[in-house]
C-alpha cells in the first residue's frame, strides 16, 4: 500500500531538468495551441513563420517539462488518482525561440484536505535560460491528490483564485479547436495516451480522448495576448486559472474576458455546446503598451 510522506517529499532538492529546442519546437507548440488557424489573417504568423519568430509565453508550460513525476515509485503518490487542478506561468522575462533551459523542480506546498477528501500537492519549476542564467518563467502546478488525503501536509499556504465577475464579459473570443488538435500538442512532450489513445480513454472513463489541459490553457494564453496585449509576448507576465472540466478536440471553446484594472483580466473558458467550464477562477496579468500606459488597456475583440 502507497504511503506518501509529505515531509520528505516537501524536503527534496530540486530536480533539474536541462531542455534543449529548435525553433521548429516553438512552432511546433504554438500550432498545438491552435495558432495559424486563420492562414488569411497575419495574427498568428509570428508564432508559426520562421520569419520575426515569436515564442508564445504559455509554452513556459512545456519547457524543461519534467514529465508524469508522480508516477515514480519513490514518491509514493497514489497516481492514478492524480488530476491536474491548477496552472499558473509568471513570465518574467519572454522566451527564446531556440536554445537550452534548465527547470528546477520543487514541491513547495502539500494541503490534506482528509483521508476520504485527499489532498492538494502544488510544485514549482523555476525556468532559467542557460546562456545567461536569466529567470525566464516560474511555474506552479497544483494537483489534486485524490487518494493521498489524512497524511499530513506542510509548506506555504496556497491562496484560492478568485472568481471571475458576476456580470456579462467585456469580451469573447471563439476558437474552433481541431479534431487533431491533442494528437499536435502532445507532440511538445506530453504523451499521456488517455488525449490520443480511444481504448485508454475508456479505460479511465472518458468516452473518447481529451484535449489536454494545458493545451486549453494554451488557447487562454492566445485570447489575451491578442485581446490586451497586441499579440507581444512580453507584454503578458502572469496567467492562472483552475481546471473544471475536460474539453474534447473538435469542439469550440469560447474565452471570456473581464477587465479588473488597467492590468488585470480574469478569465474563464467555456465549451458553448455543453455548456461546460473549462478552465474557472482565470486571472491574468499584462502590462500596458505604450499607447495606453498611464490608462485603462481596452480589450479588443
Amino acid at each position: 500500500m502507497l504511503a506518501m510522506n509529505p515531509d520528505f517529499l516537501l524536503n527534496l532538492p530540486p530536480r533539474i531538468i536541462t531542455h534543449s529546442y529548435t525553433r521548429r519546437d516553438t512552432m511546433l507548440y504554438a500550432l498545438g495551441v491552435g495558432a495559424g488557424r486563420d492562414t488569411t489573417g497575419e495574427d498568428d504568423l509570428p508564432f508559426v513563420f520562421e520569419n520575426g519568430l515569436r515564442a508564445l509565453p504559455t509554452m513556459a508550460a512545456v519547457l524543461a517539462y519534467p514529465g508524469f513525476w508522480q508516477m515514480e515509485p519513490r514518491y509514493e503518490i497514489d497516481w492514478r488518482r492524480v488530476l491536474h487542478a491548477e496552472q499558473s506561468c509568471e513570465f518574467h522575462a519572454p522566451l527564446p525561440v531556440e536554445g537550452t533551459v534548465r527547470g528546477e523542480l520543487s514541491i513547495d506546498a502539500i494541503v490534506d484536505k482528509g483521508a476520504e477528501k485527499g489532498a492538494l500537492l502544488r510544485a514549482r519549476r523555476l525556468i532559467y535560460n542557460e546562456a545567461d542564467q536569466r529567470l525566464l518563467a516560474t511555474v506552479r502546478q497544483i494537483s489534486f491528490l485524490r487518494g493521498d488525503g489524512g497524511k499530513g501536509g506542510g509548506g506555504e499556504a496556497l491562496v484560492p483564485l478568485p472568481p471571475v465577475p458576476d456580470r456579462t464579459p467585456d469580451t469573447k473570443i471563439i476558437y474552433a479547436v481541431r479534431p487533431e488538435q491533442a494528437l499536435v500538442y502532445r507532440l511538445s512532450g506530453d504523451y499521456n495516451p488517455l488525449h490520443a489513445s480511444p481504448a485508454a480513454a475508456h479505460d479511465a472513463g472518458f468516452a473518447r480522448p481529451l484535449l489536454h489541459g494545458l493545451c486549453t490553457y494554451g488557447f487562454a494564453g492566445r485570447a489575451i495576448l491578442a485581446a490586451a496585449c497586441g499579440n507581444d509576448p512580453a507584454r503578458l507576465k502572469v496567467l492562472e486559472g483552475r481546471f473544471t472540466a475536460p474539453v474534447h478536440p473538435g469542439e469550440n471553446i469560447e474565452v471570456r474576458l473581464w477587465q479588473e484594472s488597467p492590468q488585470d483580466i480574469a478569465f474563464q473558458v467555456i465549451v458553448p455546446e455543453r455548456e461546460k467550464i473549462a478552465i474557472d477562477n482565470g486571472r491574468a496579468r499584462v502590462a500596458l503598451g505604450e499607447q495606453t500606459a498611464g490608462s485603462t488597456a481596452r480589450l479588443c475583440s
